[in-house]
């Protein structure tokens, strides 16, 4: 029986959001420095910009989920940075981001329920994302249960492995125990050619970052030398073939 599996790519820039409103994604977590931290928090002018390209673009309407990060590093926060963190996400949803993706957990390596209660508050009903901090917690099932009962809508999971496809097990196992109640999100070093087998494990969505860098030197003014990340549309089309294929087997 065919399924309905969505498709959220990763995106640092409109252009990004417009691949992927032409792709027919379902989202695009927006983010700022993906490639050299894991994903910051983006700037306002670039969540208002992504939401208006967005709208703008694609027969189906394409949703903006801003990553709440403040730095790279651990997901252990300190009062003061999840208090900008709840800011954030008041702005992101302000600005008309249709839900964020967020994550936090206690010095012991536990989801941090005062802090994700306190942002998805903030997000006022808006859809929230529990990013792959969740991949370092030990005791998985108990942490969807409580991100479930905190009212979390999904997870972005690579099944705790460092890219998703050799996690599907545990991807499998967590898709089974959520039983709906909260969604599980495959995410981490996900490849077109990988969806078919994730899509078997029961996800209810894949996330990918579809990028190639492109070869731009900063020189002596700061700007670096490793050249930046665009979305690269072939490899955005391939994913959504690949999505479409795997949910019509069912």
């Amino acid at each position: 029986m065919a399924r309905e599996v969505a498709l959220e790519i990763a995106v640092q820039d409109t252009d990004g959001v417009r691949v992927a409103a032409e792709v027919g994604a379902q989202r695009v977590e927006l983010c700022a420095a993906l490639g050299a931290t894991g994903g910051l928090t983006p700037s306002i002018g670039l969540v208002e910009a992504a939401v208006r390209a967005a709208a703008e673009v694609g027969t189906a309407p394409l949703e903006v989920h801003p990553l709440i990060r403040p730095r790279p590093g651990g997901f252990v926060f300190s009062a003061a940075e999840i208090d900008v963190q709840v800011r954030d996400v008041r702005a992101v949803v302000a600005a008309g981001a249709a839900g964020v993706v967020i994550g936090a957990l206690t010095p012991d390596g536990q989801v941090d329920a005062e802090a994700v209660r306190a942002l998805v508050a903030a997000a006022g009903g808006r859809d929230v994302t529990f990013h792959r901090a969740i991949d370092v917690v030990e005791d998985v099932t108990g942490a969807l249960d409580l991100l479930a009962a905190l009212g979390v809508t999904r997870v972005l999971t690579s099944g705790g492995a460092p890219s998703s496809i050799d996690g599907v097990d545990r991807l499998r196992a967590m898709a089974t125990h959520a039983a709906g109640r909260v969604q599980i999100q495959a995410g981490g070093g996900v490849r077109p050619q990988d969806v078919e087998a994730l899509v078997a494990a029961g996800v209810d969505a894949v996330h990918l970052s579809a990028k190639r860098t492109l070869s731009d030197d900063g020189g002596p003014g700061g700007g670096g030398g490793a050249g930046y990340e665009v979305t690269d549309p072939e490899v955005a089309r391939a994913a959504r073939a690949a999505v479409d294929a795997a949910g019509a087997a069912g």
